[in-house]
């Protein structure tokens, strides 16, 4: 069974991390992951395959809401710019959503494995 508190937690964890980290972009946004992920798993306990369950989940509701953000930025832009730039955004769109998707993927891997080693640490 999910324990969505450990989720909620980990995710809060990585995101605020991920915001601080962006003073060093990549290793930030890779370290907030792994935190998060480890969070999350450690405190959902149960082992290996509980860990692995509730750091993807942590890291994977991290990476759409990132995406989603990303998404609704681009399209703010796109209103601010007028027709051109609602042509502009549209064309982007598909590349814009490759690159959630791509995040969402990078997120939710690295967190799962920091997981999987949090709910080894906590049986």
């Amino acid at each position: 069974m999910t324990n969505w508190r450990a989720v909620f937690i980990g995710f809060l964890l990585a995101t605020v991390l991920g915001i601080v980290g962006l003073v060093l972009p990549g290793i930030g946004q890779l370290a907030a992951g792994l935190i998060g992920g480890f969070v999350a798993g450690y405190m959902a306990g149960g082992g290996l395959g509980s860990g692995l369950w509730h750091g993807l989940l942590a890291g994977s509701l991290g990476g759409i809401i990132g995406g989603l953000l990303i998404g609704v930025a681009v399209g703010i832009a796109g209103l601010a710019l007028g027709p051109i730039g609602g042509a502009i955004s549209g064309a982007a769109g598909l590349g814009i959503f490759a690159l959630a998707v791509a995040i969402s993927l990078v997120m939710a891997i690295e967190s799962a494995l920091a997981g999987a080693v949090g709910g080894v640490l906590n049986p």
